[in-house]
């Protein structure tokens, strides 16, 4: 009849409980979510089940049952997490005493589950955050196993436990930002210049450029017979530079030539190596495959050819490239443990209903990508180390003095198409602002942490999401040097 009655309520009813025969207070289990939103994205929630969920299990054993996971973990993993109902079948009289006992199928109850996540790792996530919105998510590269996976803003779970008003519900839906609409998983953002040491590295295995072959930016490139310049992010370009300089400078020229050479039908398969343009999956409901374009993609799509044009801007991640945080965290990971693609995963282990020990979960390797030169792998890790190690990197702000060693690539998804890639006008609107990308892994030499930040409108890469990702890191080695 009603759920979550306060004290006061229990206490009214009791004194008239004899006017209700029939009607009695039952105390009951209810989840409790003690993190609020901060892990929302991951956990998700518990809701009254309705008609809708009854489709998608078996009602037989949901006899009794008021609640079930709606999204997250507590959504996948219902399964696991409900266990079975039991039965009990008795003879009373009519009174309502109990005479006998004529059945009994005891209940069994759901697996302990056991995640990746580091709470301290995603609180770190979530304080660097701030007030902006975005996304943040760390993957342990020696196993896909999930560290942080932070999207903000978010909401308070236990809303919705005991069946969320419409008044509430409407609030939550109308609050800016949308709070309900997880970014890691689901947001699709235009990679910008974090794409780079994967079209680097195309160059290198397919042997169309070597480590020491230097490229002059002038700041401008232009496609033969057309007067239309591409531009680089910085006015009157880099002068020379080859691989590892235009990494550390982020080098829009080098890249645009470069993925000319590639062209689409050579760079499509080498990104798809690394994850990009699929479901990562990952143990969740939803997940956005993002895009990654093709001839035949954009045929199918809009009926129209491929041109030139979009393969020199689909080198600096622009166009019609889309990821999600995920998907990078996910190649940042592969990239730097030498080609090894895990499928993310957030069940660390689970405990079966009367086993003493948790039983711990082996990680999936989805893909290794071909290694042509492991030489050329250094060469494009050396660049991003630049970025934030080197004299002109372009997130040496970030550069820790403590002798750790960060490799990194800032990047700039736009919201409205602008001359430049990496600066914005402070004078721009903030809704017009391009979203900031920075993804990262560290240590350098013995990576156990990559990690992809998204700050939407928040400009440059290097300035807005680089520091988010230094704190993530800093959190995760810190925990990893406690005893």
């Amino acid at each position: 009849l009603k759920f979550n009655l306060s004290e006061e309520e229990v206490a009214r009813f009791s004194v008239d409980r004899h006017r209700f025969d029939g009607v009695e207070i039952v105390p009951y289990l209810a989840r409790h979510y003690p993190y609020g939103p901060l892990l929302t994205p991951v956990l998700g929630y518990v809701g009254r089940l309705d008609v809708d969920d009854l489709n998608r299990v078996d009602p037989g054993n949901y006899r009794g049952t008021t609640h079930i996971g709606k999204s997250g973990i507590e959504r996948y993993y219902e399964d696991a997490l409900h266990g079975l109902s039991g039965l009990e079948k008795i003879e009373t009289n009519a009174q309502g005493r109990t005479l006998a006992v004529l059945e009994r199928d005891p209940p069994v109850h759901g697996d302990d589950l056991i995640l990746s996540l580091d709470v301290q790792v995603q609180q770190a996530a979530w304080d660097a955050l701030g007030e902006r919105a975005g996304s943040v998510v760390a993957i342990d590269p020696n196993s896909g196993a999930v560290l942080a996976m932070v999207s903000k803003p978010a909401f308070d779970p236990n809303l919705f436990v005991h069946g969320i008003s419409a008044a509430a519900y409407q609030a939550i839906l109308d609050a800016p930002g949308r709070p309900l609409f997880n970014r890691a998983l689901l947001g699709g953002y235009e990679p910008g210049s974090t794409i780079k040491p994967f079209i680097g590295l195309a160059g290198l295995e397919l042997e169309l450029v070597t480590p020491e072959k230097q490229v002059y930016s002038t700041g401008r490139f232009y496609l033969q017979g057309q007067s239309r310049p591409y531009r680089d992010w910085k006015d009157g370009g880099h002068g020379w530079v080859d691989i590892r300089g235009a990494l550390e400078e982020s080098v829009n020229t080098y890249f645009y030539q470069l993925a000319l050479d590639l062209g689409i039908d050579r760079m499509h398969p080498y990104l798809e190596q690394f994850g990009f343009g699929a479901a990562s999956g990952l143990d969740l409901v939803g997940e956005n495959a993002g895009v990654l374009p093709s001839r035949d993609w954009k045929r199918g799509r809009f009926g129209l050819p491929w041109y030139p044009g979009e393969t020199v801007i689909a080198g600096i991640g622009q166009g019609f490239n889309v990821v999600t945080p995920l998907q990078l965290a996910n190649a940042v990971a592969t990239l730097s443990n030498g080609g090894t693609r895990y499928a993310p995963h957030l069940l660390y282990a689970g405990k079966h209903a009367g086993h003493q020990q948790a039983r711990r979960e082996s990680p999936t390797v989805v893909f290794e990508v071909p290694v042509q030169n492991p030489g050329n792998w250094d060469v494009i890790r050396e660049g991003m180390r630049r970025v934030v190690h080197g004299e002109k990197g372009t997130a040496r702000e970030i550069r820790p003095d403590d002798g750790l060693v960060i490799a990194g690539k800032s990047g700039t998804a736009q919201v409205v198409a602008q001359e430049e890639d990496e600066d914005m006008d402070e004078n721009t609107a903030s809704h017009l602002r391009h979203h900031a990308l920075f993804v990262a892994y560290a240590p350098f030499d013995r990576p156990n942490i990559a990690v992809a930040v998204v700050v939407e409108h928040g400009g440059g890469g290097s300035r807005e999401a680089a520091p988010v990702a230094r704190a993530v890191i800093d959190a995760w080695l810190a925990q990893e040097a406690a005893p």
